[in-house]
């Protein structure tokens, strides 16, 4: 079973438990429709962090304050800023089946996150191959939402990517993206490297998250 299947069981909620054949049929329909009709786009660039302590940081003219995204680029200068989405066309499958199929629907929602999560996996890895020519190693990709690193960051995350413009992505004024499968994410660059460059659940305190990976 490859990574993207079983993140889809793990947000599907299965945890620990035995997945049947029917949803792992509906889990590859899903991986076949999403690899049919997404249009990936992503959009990155690198922006001097300045810290004013521990907790309290600027990436340009925003002002950051989270003890867990403060803990996560500690020792780092520089952060990737990026931002990626599946497309619209995503959100159109997704509802169609939420009219057609609830069952498919509820599967997709699963699969698409973690289709998402896949891409974001391999424009990181483009980051950091390009960094390290340089010298430089990422750290664990952290977006608004995680831990206390609030969701309403997104927005100015969003505005200095230039999002709307450079891949489609919007975002309505209680913090939803347009298209829905879409994320931003502030990724430490640091002169030290890390055992490992990508982390989700392993930085968020949120312990009792009923999709929380199991972290040994």
């Amino acid at each position: 079973m490859d990574k993207k299947t079983r993140e889809a069981i793990r947000y599907l909620g299965y945890g620990k438990n035995a997945v049947d054949e029917h949803t792992l049929s509906l889990i590859s329909k899903s991986f076949q429709d999403l690899e049919s009709v997404a249009v990936k786009k992503s959009i990155y660039r690198i922006f001097r962090i300045d810290h004013e302590d521990e907790y309290n940081f600027s990436i340009g003219k925003i002002h950051i304050y989270s003890k867990n995204l403060g803990k996560n680029l500690k020792g780092c200068d520089q952060i990737a800023l990026l931002g990626a989405t599946l497309g619209t066309k995503v959100d159109l499958l997704m509802n169609r089946y939420a009219l057609t199929d609830m069952a498919q629907a509820v599967v997709m929602q699963s699969c698409a996150a973690a289709f998402l999560e896949e891409y974001c996996d391999a424009c990181q890895d483009n980051i950091a191959s390009q960094l390290q020519k340089e010298h430089l190693y990422l750290r664990p990709r952290f977006s608004p939402g995680y831990g206390d690193f609030d969701i309403s960051y997104q927005k100015p995350l969003m505005k200095i990517l230039d999002c709307a413009k450079t891949i489609g992505l919007t975002m309505t004024d209680s913090f939803m993206m347009s298209p829905t499968k879409s994320v931003t994410a502030v990724i430490g660059i640091s002169s030290l490297k890390e055992p490992c460059h990508r982390s989700g659940c392993e930085e968020c305190s949120k312990t009792d998250c009923q999709f929380r990976r199991d972290i040994l």
